[in-house]
């Protein structure tokens, strides 16, 4: 489960700091001295990130860094595939024009060629990575069949040149209600004629595991009709994807071959003979190692891990991503992790709803060494897994905050959108004294308390079975409510995270609604629905508390002689008050699997947009220049060979330009063919 940084654009933190004035001079000389801005284009600003103290780490330690990172980038190919069926089609004809056009490079088509071709670098494929929407190039098609294919010897098919500019497969992945969620769906993991009600009949008589042990069944395979008969193809060796999953394997075998101790190296294993065998059984047993092993200086997450991409919610999207420790943050933070129980005990859920022990809950601050697939470009700024109910349960989860994305970000920000959608001076200078550090906080509160807290009631099935399409954005806005509960309680500040949390957690209500009812609208268009899961949660969260708190005006709406709108909360106690009680509901949903109070949240309050507030926000925000939407590139490692081929140390090196970057990755780990 993770937080992506799209979902907080607003929501960027960095290290805890005492003084916010002396944190503001010191990132200020940082972004002078290493240039975190890459470039602009369309919705996208790409930014690069550094990875602190890699020189200090030995060189074991760079090599397993190095060989986790080569692991990652060698399935890169599987995410461009599971997006949709044509990606990879699609990525290799438009970088054949890119290489080989001849005709004239400085003509306004050739220009919305490139921007075209960079937006779907880093989508992953022809769909927006955060809308879902098919991206329409702005050139036509007669210019693109008789300009840029016939000028560049470059050969596509005509279904695959038409699907650029139809409405075929608009929607990579679509949740809505009272459609069927799988064929409206363009997302690789099902076959195009596969309905909503046989993936739901396939999975009652699938194999769920031992009893007790339920495997995340689905996870590792698309569904196909083979015969008639509806069949699963692994994604394994010697299956599907095999090619790129064997280069996977590779680097992961020498990753074993450094790793820092027994239990690292036993982890390793595990997850090398999940790629080779397929099973979901294995899977668990990796799981299980993987979030036991805590010590050592690096660690890394690989697999077909988060299932947002699938609207059933079964199928998990290729994503690596290779982390240091952050030492310092780290033991800042860990009295979160400790005191885990604590905040279990104290949440306003029914007592039958709540966890007698919550197991080894661990929380890190790392720093990012790279990212593919699900996490790059667009990456998450906090993570927390093994996603499986059962083994959190019984074996606890790893929380980890990018505190070099997080830090990438504040650096390459600005303070424009605040001082224009906050209601005052007073939300303006409690934003930038405590919205960093409470950012913070939310994302850890988020990430190990909530997405660790509660349990389900005996023989309820698992979310993905019960709440089906609204599993997912249920999920991310009960742990955004636990987070939220707990921002304004006096424990905090008694554990010494905070020097005021009453002012800390104004900052961060003030921001949470500021978001939620206004300004994450600049990130869709006008007369859309939301989709995009944490978006929906974050409008039910907040539209949901705001009527909850009209009679007595917890939350006013506000309209300024200019016109501009508003809200401004008159009663944070009261408003902490209604968090926790929604709180109470979302967790008695999860336990109790009642799908249509879900529904009725999530359809009620998270997907219709009030069009006029919509269109106010669009025009305000008309004078901001900087893009909604961030990434990054990767910092390249390159070895240093001896005379006799021998690694004896690893360079970090920041690429020039994105363009550069993805072609190397093209050239460089280009495993699979167009159709798989």
């Amino acid at each position: 489960m993770k937080i992506k940084q799209l979902i907080y654009v607003f929501l960027v933190a960095m290290l805890l700091t005492s003084c916010a004035t002396e944190g503001n001079k010191d990132a200020t000389k940082e972004a002078i001295e290493f240039d975190y801005f890459v470039e602009q284009f369309a919705d996208i600003k790409v930014l690069r990130y550094k990875i602190p103290a890699f020189e200090e780490l030995s060189l074991k330690e760079k090599k397993l860094v190095y060989y986790l990172t080569q692991a990652g980038l060698s399935g890169r190919d599987i995410m461009w595939d599971q997006n949709y069926r044509h990606n990879l089609s699609v990525r290799k004809g438009l970088e054949s024009i890119n290489k080989n056009y001849t005709g004239d490079r400085d003509t306004e088509n050739f220009k919305l060629f490139k921007t075209y071709l960079k937006r779907v670098w880093f989508s992953n494929g022809i769909h927006h990575h955060y809308s879902n929407d098919k991206i329409k190039p702005k050139f036509t098609k007669e210019y693109f069949t008789n300009y840029l294919l016939k000028n560049s010897d470059t050969q596509l098919s005509l279904e695959i040149v038409e699907v650029l500019f139809n409405d075929a497969d608009n929607k990579k992945v679509n949740k809505k209600s009272g459609v069927d969620n799988i064929l409206s769906s363009a997302i690789n993991f099902y076959a195009p004629d596969i309905t909503d009600k046989e993936v739901v009949d396939f999975y009652k008589t699938a194999y769920k595991g031992p009893e007790g042990m339920p495997v995340e069944a689905g996870l590792n395979s698309k569904l196909v009709r083979e015969n008639g008969k509806l069949v699963e193809k692994v994604w394994k060796s010697g299956g599907m994807y095999g090619t790129a999953i064997d280069h996977v394997i590779g680097w992961l075998e020498k990753a074993q071959g450094v790793a820092e101790n027994a239990k690292q190296a036993n982890a390793l294993g595990l997850l090398i003979d999940y790629y080779k065998t397929g099973s979901l059984d294995t899977w668990d047993a990796y799981c299980i190692a993987w979030a036991t092993s805590i010590e050592g200086n690096i660690d890394w997450i690989n697999g077909f891990i988060e299932v947002y991409n699938d609207p059933k919610g079964y199928r998990g999207s290729y994503e690596t991503i290779v982390q240091i420790k952050d030492f310092d943050m780290s033991h800042k933070m860990k009295v979160l992790s400790e005191n885990a129980q604590w905040f279990e005990d104290n949440a306003p859920l029914d007592p039958t709803h709540k966890k007698d022990s919550v197991v080894g809950v661990s929380y890190k601050t790392v720093h990012v060494a790279g990212e593919a697939g699900d996490a790059s470009p667009s990456t998450p700024i906090g993570v927390n897994l093994p996603n499986n109910n059962w083994i959190r349960q019984q074996h606890g989860s790893k929380s980890v905050s990018l505190g070099n994305i997080i830090g990438a970000y504040n650096n390459a920000g600005g303070t424009g959108r605040l001082k224009e959608f906050a209601n005052d001076e007073e939300e303006i200078r409690l934003e930038e004294k405590y919205g960093q550090i409470s950012d913070k906080l939310h994302t850890a509160l988020h990430e190990v308390v909530g997405h660790a807290s509660g349990q389900i009631n005996e023989g309820i099935g698992q979310p993905k079975e019960t709440l089906q399409n609204y599993a997912s954005t249920m999920e991310e806005g009960r742990a955004d409510l636990v987070g939220l509960y707990y921002l304004m309680d006096p424990k905090l500040q008694e554990l010494g995270l905070t020097d005021n949390v009453k002012e800390l957690g104004m900052a961060a209500y003030d921001g949470y609604i500021r978001n939620g009812l206004m300004s994450q609208l600049i990130r869709i268009n006008l007369g859309d629905d939301i989709e995009e899961d944490h978006m929906v949660n974050r409008q039910w969260v907040s539209a949901w508390s705001f009527e909850q708190g009209e009679k007595e005006n917890v939350i006013e709406k506000i309209v300024k002689e200019n016109g501009n709108t508003y809200f401004n909360i008159t009663d944070y106690t009261k408003l902490r008050e209604i968090f926790g009680t929604l709180l109470r509901e979302t967790q008695r949903i999860k336990s109790e699997g009642d799908f249509e109070a879900a529904k009725n949240l999530v359809e009620g309050y998270g997907v219709k947009v009030d069009q006029q507030i919509h269109k106010e926000v669009l025009k305000r925000n008309e004078q901001f220049t900087a893009a909604a939407y961030s990434g990054f590139v990767n910092p390249v490692l390159t070895p240093t060979l001896d005379e006799n081929e021998t690694i004896i140390d690893i360079v970090v090196q920041q690429p020039k330009s994105f363009e550069e970057q993805m072609l190397f990755y093209a050239k460089n780990y280009n495993f699979l063919g167009t159709e798989n």
